[in-house]
């Protein structure tokens, strides 16, 4: 069953988790929703570990040992 989740375009904030601009945001939370058609439950952190995957914080290397970890929990 899909749940919503909170964005807030105007704070640039999905689920509390800080965004830099709003296309980020934007792509993030379509990419999220796509997936909890499929089941996926985000979380804050799962959101932040994402967020930090798609503006180059982190690697792929560290995203996918941070997900082996279940560090989004």
């Amino acid at each position: 069953m899909y749940k919503a989740i909170d964005i807030d375009r105007k704070k640039l904030t999905l689920m509390g988790v800080q965004f830099a601009d709003l296309k980020t945001l934007e792509s993030t939370a379509n990419a999220i929703g796509s997936n909890m058609f499929e089941g996926f439950e985000p979380t804050p952190k799962g959101i932040a570990l994402i967020r930090d995957y798609v503006t180059g914080k982190i690697t792929f290397a560290d995203f996918i040992k941070s997900a082996k970890e279940k560090a989004y929990v």
